[in-house]
């Protein structure tokens, strides 16, 4: 390793270190500072993307914005869509599912294939997210996510400044890695954020039209995700884990 490749290294592992001790804010302008037009926010725009999204805006922050298009979101979603370019004056870079490997599988399988199995979902979720994922990434040395540790199980351990080596090693950001649900929708409430209609009619957690239901009392927040699908299944479409999990779910 060159010198200069060493104090890079050095820095970046101080960052990582020192950034579980920063604000959400902090974390945004370290990534923003460094990684300057190489880095973008990946949203679904749920309240946490929403959150992460208005905070770069308000430090004055010119944040590149992308988002996955899988052709089966909600209306709202959209409807969210409209209402953020209006109130942030940003560009939203949406990536599509490639055409033919989406034809393949509809000629195949058929449009709702995925309720039959769960290795069928997982290959629609490849097909639909994971892959225009990878697109959305190439080019880019960094991301930020709306990941939280609260979430689901398998998110427990990340880290605000993290490497993920499931996209080639690039670096990960997660500034709101400590947040709870209620910090997030305190922050929503107390600064006007928009937010998407379908929170308001119990969904807690909002992906495609077809996989996503509304909640019911004491469910868990990412119930309403797959839930036609054994409790043992992570709620997760892909794009937080491992090339390996999926392949391990497929074959199931």
């Amino acid at each position: 390793m060159t010198e200069l490749l060493t104090a890079v290294q050095a820095d970046f592992e101080k960052a990582q270190a020192q950034a579980e001790d920063w604000s959400a804010e902090t974390v945004i302008e370290w990534s923003a500072n460094t990684f300057g037009n190489q880095i973008a926010l990946s949203t679904s725009f749920q309240t946490d993307g929403m959150v992460i999204l208005d905070m770069a805006n308000r430090l004055g922050i010119d944040l590149r914005v992308a988002t996955i298009d899988t052709g089966r979101m909600p209306p709202e979603t959209y409807h969210l869509m409209d209402e953020i370019r209006d109130r942030y004056g940003v560009e939203i870079e949406t990536h599509l599912p490639d055409h033919v490997e989406l034809a393949e599988f509809l000629t195949k399988f058929g449009a709702n294939s995925f309720y039959n199995s769960v290795s069928m979902r997982v290959l629609c979720c490849e097909i639909r997210k994971t892959h225009p994922m990878e697109n959305l990434l190439k080019g880019l040395d960094a991301w930020i996510a709306g990941v939280r540790r609260s979430q689901t199980a398998t998110r427990r351990e990340v880290n605000k400044i993290e490497i993920d080596e499931a996209h080639g090693g690039i670096v990960k950001v997660n500034p709101l890695a400590d947040w709870t649900d209620e910090g997030v929708w305190a922050y929503v409430k107390a600064n006007d954020v928009p937010y998407n209609k379908l929170y308001d009619m119990g969904y807690t957690s909002i992906g495609c039209a077809p996989c996503t239901r509304p909640i019911t009392q004491g469910e868990d927040a990412r119930a309403g995700r797959w839930w036609w699908e054994d409790g043992s299944v992570p709620k997760e479409c892909g794009i937080h884990m491992s090339a390996d999990w999926a392949d391990a779910i497929k074959s199931t």
